[in-house]
């Protein structure tokens, strides 16, 4: 494996060349060592990738009352914002306008 010595990407070996798709910087495979490469012809079949929205769901949800609209669904969190002896800070947010608030 080797790396682009401009960005520092992964060189993707194609055709024989490494390519670095970050910078575009391409160095030629030698001959002698075309056999530590698994060259593969075409990497870019696309018609297997799911492509979903931005908006997907990672976080759990409750139920509650958005303030703002009146959602009823909710995305919570807990983050200690203070002392680890004192208790943690619970943030919700509507899945609906995207109003967050804590309690």
């Amino acid at each position: 494996m080797e790396f682009c010595p401009d960005c520092g990407k992964v060189l993707i070996p194609k055709h024989n060349i490494l390519h670095c798709y970050g910078c575009g910087y391409e160095k030629m495979i030698a001959e002698e060592n075309k056999n530590d490469y698994v060259i593969e012809e075409d990497v870019s079949d696309k018609q297997n990738i799911i492509i979903t929205g931005d908006k997907v769901n990672t976080m759990p949800t409750t139920n509650g009352l958005c303030y703002r609209c009146h959602n009823r669904e909710l995305e919570w969190w807990m983050v200690q914002t203070r002392k680890s002896d004192e208790a943690t800070t619970i943030f919700y947010r509507c899945t609906k306008c995207g109003n967050t608030w804590r309690r």
